[in-house]
């Protein structure tokens, strides 16, 4: 109903006050004095819960105190910190994986994952504690889809290392175009889809590429450090080879005609770019409720494949090749399961 107030659960309001006391702890340690304006600008909440998070922590046991003026503000207590300090140099540059168990362990940090979530857990009061205990049962991030456990690659901790290391590698690859061999300058990783890719650029070339780290049948770490470019950005050189992927994944059309049951599993199993393509072209279904629609398609042998998913739901009216090919597919697979012939009985 129009109007109507729906608040959020009471876990879910929990967790985000959690969170925010423990990012007002960190930012006091990190800038030593901050007031409640600049607190509550940073964190994006009012003056006044500032207030309320305040009296939260003093609660809690930390010796944090407020001084008056205009140079006033909140501060911890002179030399007292958190126990994060303890971390270790390869615990701290493994802070990044706390929270993702799984990638962390496919890349062979897991035990020093494990040290640094019990090193996070106890450097926390007893009620952030327990609220990061319960986030933790509340909320887990599974990469890997449904119907694959991930992108296992014995090469996948070795070609992290040499990320960190900015090593050159050698490795035997398979390509779409068959293996080959390269050296490559590793950059970084990236985890997409539950897959591993690594960003690299070759010695006789800038401009980086993606390689996907299980198609890496052998790898060598060669004695060969290479200069990272200073400006370069991983995520946002992600963030642009995505866009640029999918502008030119699409290239051709195919005008189809769907059922009803079609349509459905074609919300399953299609793509985002094809299920908005049928919603936005389909036309008025005739009197079986086929609707005719105009789709994007990445190439004939692709779209090939995707529309075998959908099996007789689905009519390709143009291009005459995609049609054919179908067809003959269709005609094959007739051919496969025909009932056997009953062998004749002579005399």
């Amino acid at each position: 109903m129009p109007g109507r107030y729906y608040p959020f659960p009471d876990s879910y309001c929990q967790w985000m006050r959690a969170s925010r006391l423990l990012s007002i702890l960190l930012l006091l340690q990190t800038h030593g004095r901050l007031t409640a304006a600049e607190l509550a600008q940073r964190l994006e909440v009012s003056v006044r819960t500032i207030y309320r998070d305040v009296e939260s922590l003093h609660a809690s046991g930390i010796p944090l105190y407020g001084e008056a003026g205009h140079a006033g503000g909140y501060r911890l207590v002179d030399g007292w910190r958190t126990r994060l300090t303890g971390l270790t140099a390869e615990e701290a540059e493994r802070l990044l994986f706390a929270g993702l168990p799984g990638p962390a362990a496919e890349l062979g940090y897991e035990s020093v994952v494990a040290t640094l979530q019990l090193k996070l857990r106890a450097a926390l009061p007893p009620p952030l504690a327990d609220r990061a205990a319960q986030l933790q049962q509340r909320f887990h991030l599974d990469t890997p889809g449904w119907y694959s456990d991930g992108d296992p690659s014995p090469h996948l901790a070795t070609t992290a290392d040499a990320v960190w290391r900015q090593q050159r590698i050698r490795v035997r690859y398979r390509s779409w175009q068959g293996e080959v061999i390269r050296v490559l300058e590793p950059y970084g990783l990236v985890l997409k889809g539950g897959r591993w890719y690594v960003v690299a650029a070759r010695p006789e070339r800038a401009e980086p590429a993606t390689y996907r780290v299980n198609q890496i049948l052998e790898l060598t770490i060669l004695d060969e450090p290479f200069d990272r470019p200073t400006d370069f950005d991983l995520p946002a050189w992600w963030r642009a080879h995505v866009v640029e992927f999918r502008a030119r994944l699409h290239r051709d059309e195919a005008a189809i005609r769907l059922s009803p049951r079609g349509r459905d599993r074609l919300r399953e199993v299609g793509s985002d770019a094809v299920v908005a393509a049928v919603d936005r072209s389909a036309g008025p279904p005739d009197d079986a409720g086929w609707v005719r629609a105009v789709v994007p398609i990445e190439s004939l042998t692709h779209a090939h494949g995707d529309l075998l998913r959908l099996g007789a739901e689905v009519e390709v009216l143009s291009p005459a090749e995609l049609r054919a090919r179908l067809a003959d597919t269709a005609a094959a697979l007739a051919a496969l399961y025909a009932p056997a012939q009953p062998v004749p009985v002579v005399g």
